[in-house]
Formats: C-alpha cells, sequence, structure tokens
C-alpha cells in the first residue's frame, strides 16, 4: 500500500511526497483510515513506528480550515506528550505534515519562561502539543481554553505514568469536551494503562505493532561481558575497535550519564549528556548537536530515550544495564527504526546479569556474546 491509497487530501500527499515518505508503516496503515472515519483508537506501539504521523494526518485531515478562519482560533487538538523532547518533535511533525494548510501548531512544556507561550496562545493556534504540567499551569492562569477540542491524543500514555503524570492528567481531562475523537499509545499494556484507556476512550479501534516483549529484528544485538570499574575504558576501546562514529549511550544514572560524557569528551570525542537535570535550551542543543552529527555520542538516561528521534541511527550502546527489561526494548528501538538497520551493544558486569536474563527472557532469545576485537 502508498500513502496516496490512504485517501488523504493533496496538500498532505504532497507533504509527505517532498519528505520522501512513499510507504505507509504498518501502525500508519492500520490506523489511518479508522481515525480518518472519526473512531476512537487504542494503539500499542513502540517509538520509531511511525506512530505520530498515524494520528497526525487524520488530524491534520478534519481540521483543514475550509476557507480563512475569521476571529481568532479555538484550540481544536490536543496532544499531551510526557517529555519537552517528544513534544518538539510532535509539533515539528504536524508543521512539516501541514506545511501545505493554513493550520497552526504549537508546543508547551515547563522549564522556560511561559510569556513567549502565552503570547503565541494569545495569537490563536489550531492544534496544542503539551506537558501536562504546563498545561495545566496555564489553564489555571485561565491562559488555555480547552472547551473548542474535537480530537484530543495521549501519547506514551505508559511514560506519562512512569513519570507521576496521572493526577494532573485526571485533571486535564474533566476539562475537554465528552464529544470528541480519542486517541491513546502506548508502548506497554498494563491493568493500570487499560483502565485508564477505558475512562478516555468509546468503542475504540485497537491496533497493536511491535508487540513489547519482541525487539525488532532487523536490530543485531550482541552482550560483551565487562566489569563495572572497567566499563568506561572499555566503552572508549569498543568504539575504536567498531568505528562508531554516531550513536546513542545509555546510562541508569544521570550523574552516570555525565561521568560518561566527561570521559569521551577527555579522549577528544564529541560527546554530550541529556537528562533531566539538563536545561532545557542545554537539552534541545546536545540533541540538535547530534541530529547534525556535530556532536557525535549521545549520552542519555531512560527518561530521555523516548524523546529522542533519530534518522539513520546505526548504533545502541547500552553503557549499564536497566532494571526493568522493559527499558532494554524501548532503548534498542533508538536504532532500526522505519526499516532502518541497526546494531545495539550492551556491556554486562556481573552485578547486571540477572537483568540480562530477565530481558532474554522478555525478548525470548538469547543475546550473542561478544569478545572485543583488537584494534
Amino acid at each position: 500500500m502508498q500513502f496516496d491509497e490512504l485517501n488523504l487530501l493533496p496538500h498532505l500527499l504532497d507533504a509527505l511526497k517532498e519528505l520522501e515518505y512513499t510507504t505507509p508503516t504498518p501502525i500508519q496503515e492500520q490506523s489511518i483510515p479508522s481515525l480518518l472515519q472519526g473512531k476512537d483508537l487504542f494503539g500499542c506501539a513502540q517509538t520509531g513506528t511511525g506512530k505520530t504521523a498515524a494520528f497526525a494526518l487524520p488530524i491534520l485531515q478534519h481540521l483543514d480550515p475550509d476557507g480563512q478562519v475569521k476571529g481568532k482560533r479555538p484550540i481544536r487538538c490536543l496532544v499531551l506528550a510526557p517529555t519537552r523532547e517528544l513534544a518538539n518533535q510532535i509539533n515539528d511533525s504536524f508543521k512539516s505534515y501541514g506545511k501545505h494548510s493554513k493550520l497552526r501548531s504549537m508546543v508547551i512544556f515547563g522549564g522556560v519562561n511561559q510569556n513567549k507561550q502565552v503570547n503565541q496562545l494569545n495569537a490563536g493556534i489550531d492544534i496544542l502539543v503539551a506537558t501536562p504540567g504546563r498545561l495545566l499551569d496555564l489553564m489555571n492562569q485561565g491562559h488555555i481554553q480547552l472547551s473548542k477540542i474535537t480530537h484530543f491524543v495521549l501519547d506514551e500514555a505508559d511514560r506519562m505514568l512512569d513519570m507521576g503524570f496521572i493526577h494532573d492528567i485526571k485533571k486535564i481531562l474533566p476539562r475537554l469536551p465528552k464529544n470528541k475523537q480519542n486517541i491513546f499509545f502506548s508502548a506497554t499494556i498494563s491493568p493500570t494503562i487499560m483502565e485508564l484507556a477505558g475512562t478516555i476512550l468509546f468503542d475504540p479501534v485497537n491496533v497493536r505493532v511491535t508487540p513489547v516483549s519482541s525487539t525488532a529484528e532487523i536490530v543485531e544485538q550482541f552482550v560483551y561481558y565487562v566489569e563495572k570499574a572497567d566499563k568506561r575504558n572499555f566503552l572508549k576501546q569498543l568504539i575504536k575497535t567498531e568505528n562508531i562514529s554516531h550513536a546513542i549511550v545509555f546510562t541508569r544514572t544521570k550523574h552516570g550519564a555525565d561521568r560518561v560524557a566527561r570521559e569521551l569528551t577527555k579522549s577528544g570525542l564529541k560527546a554530550e549528556a541529556i537528562h533531566g537535570d539538563k536545561s532545557q535550551n542545554a537539552r534541545e542543543r546536545a540533541l540538535a548537536g547530534f541530529k547534525n552529527r556535530t556532536v557525535s555520542f549521545l549520552i542519555a538516561t531512560d527518561i530521555a530515550s523516548r524523546g529522542i528521534d533519530i534518522d539513520l541511527l546505526e548504533y545502541v550502546i547500552n553503557f549499564e544495564i536497566p532494571e526493568v527489561a522493559e527499558t532494554y526494548v524501548h532503548r534498542i528501538g533508538r536504532t532500526g527504526r522505519a526499516g532502518a538497520s541497526g546494531i545495539a551493544y550492551t556491556l554486562c558486569s556481573s552485578e547486571e546479569k540477572a537483568y540480562l536474563k530477565a530481558i532474554q527472557k522478555l525478548i525470548n532469545q538469547q543475546i550473542p556474546e561478544r569478545t572485543l576485537k583488537k584494534a
């Protein structure tokens, strides 16, 4: 199937062609027809499956203005995202796909002065992408009215719950109109997720791709057994012997991310850490540098992992193994995206063998062991 078989408006197809998108991913192919019909949707899909386009394209088509908009534009679409990085990327996608329309979108998040955001809101927008805390704050100040919402998206719902946003979400939901299209995405399914979805969705279409217990088959996975004290030196050797020039390196802690970034920088490699304690400007600068390859290695904590969307990323390195097995799936999902190939290396100390065992049980496969090649 091609995008031009999905009954999308010509200007949306033109934008997709300019982005060189021709064939929809499975989540897009399964979601777009139902969403165009106005149905609610529950989607279980990991990052990298193309879910932003799956909901953004139908929303843009529904909101496409018929002639000039008179007066101040009411917010008609609300998208909630757990992190500033993901919110920014969703807004960028709306702008890219809707570049030939008259629709306006914007993003709001905390950690920055609100004045610029308030000025944009006052000018009138159609689509608002927001993190829950800042949205609730501006709603309480009277800057945001959601009474005209016709489309509501809750993205990365499981990460929302992990980050403690459930109370904010429960405060926002009653202030939305009942008569609207609801779209709910989560990478994992739990009783809590299903309970939350049940309060939002009405007779939804269910779409599931890439089950959480599986990893992309096109991602090659290898494990190196390395003791904790030796890991930083080993990482530098791995980068050298495997000729790795661009990779995300995952650590468990913010402090660990900073230490690894400093160690790589001292060795002459261009590395930046990205985590929740960094300022918004620092995070955006690091991410932009990694995307344009002025930064070679992005050292990230798990809280940032789902907000990182890099085209054609070949390598992911697990400097430390996550305590939760599903987190490993999300980490290596940064590579092998949208049909591209990828390699995931994991450094496992003796203290982490239980975590590795849990991961292999979850994905139902043994990750092959490797030894470092001589440079």
